[in-house]
């Protein structure tokens, strides 16, 4: 297959989320593919240093220090784009965070945060990214961060997320489907346990997380940040220019086995060496 499939030279990407995990792996994945950038996250000392590990791969990148919960916020980042670059061929939308409690305790202000951070704010930057890829009769792709809890129930106080999540992966579809017949391409990634700071910290707390998760994961190990580059740069690139409204997993397995389910997992050199 040529490599000029993947080629994203010439093209402008948006992403959100950049200064750490899957947000920071995205970005310079699409850099290093060729691609210029707007990365964006509310963390300011984060995301210049990822502009400065963009910026050593020779590519050209701007940054926005903001809060993608607030439309007015999303609506600057986007002039922004507007006034740097004057297009743009891919929108990633990664930020979001939660809060976790349960069902019968969380407060309904809480419900709505949670909403704005992963719901409201993507819509947000899809619809603004959405009318740039109207107007100027290219086309484009975007793509969602949602979570295995868009499409399975996660329990332990993950109701708000879940619902929100739920609602991201709904919205791709209606989104793919509104626009798919102007070349704009709306996919999904949906990740299982991805390693990220407030996932070890989690883990930290309750050490009996790492076995439960792991449980559900044939592939055995959390994913890594890492792990979403191929993906971003397949959805980003012509590669994937039939491939609209999918939710994609990106979990190890997790999705594809039985609550029963169990798998054998290749013995370690330590393991070998010991029988």
């Amino acid at each position: 297959m040529a490599t000029s499939l993947f080629d994203l030279t010439g093209k402008v990407a948006l992403v959100t989320g950049a200064a750490q995990g899957m947000g920071r792996a995205m970005a310079i994945a699409l850099a290093e593919a060729g691609a210029d950038l707007l990365i964006v996250d509310r963390n300011e000392a984060g995301v210049r240093n990822t502009a400065a590990q963009i910026a050593l791969l020779g590519g050209r990148v701007d940054v926005a220090v903001r809060d993608v919960s607030e439309p007015g916020e999303v609506r600057a980042i986007y002039a922004q784009l507007d006034n740097v670059f004057g297009r743009i061929d891919f929108a990633g939308n990664v930020a979001g965070e939660s809060i976790m409690a349960p069902p019968e305790e969380i407060a309904l202000e809480d419900v709505e945060q949670v909403w704005r951070n992963l719901v409201f704010g993507r819509f947000c930057s899809c619809q603004e990214a959405g009318r740039r890829m109207l107007k100027a009769g290219r086309g484009g792709s975007i793509v969602n961060i949602g979570s295995l809890a868009s499409v399975t129930a996660l329990g332990r106080g993950h109701v708000a997320y879940s619902m929100a999540m739920g609602a991201v992966a709904q919205m791709t579809r209606e989104l793919s489907t509104e626009w798919a017949g102007h070349a704009i391409r709306v996919n999904a990634i949906l990740p299982a346990q991805v390693l990220n700071p407030g996932l070890e910290q989690r883990i930290a707390a309750n050490p009996a997380l790492r076995t439960q998760f792991l449980s559900g994961i044939p592939a055995g190990r959390f994913g890594k940040p890492d792990d979403i580059q191929g993906l971003a740069v397949l959805l980003a690139s012509d590669a994937s220019s039939w491939i609209t409204g999918a939710l994609i997993p990106m979990d190890g397995g997790n999705l594809a086995m039985n609550g029963g389910g169990s798998v054998r997992h290749r013995k370690t050199a330590e393991e070998k060496a010991a029988q």
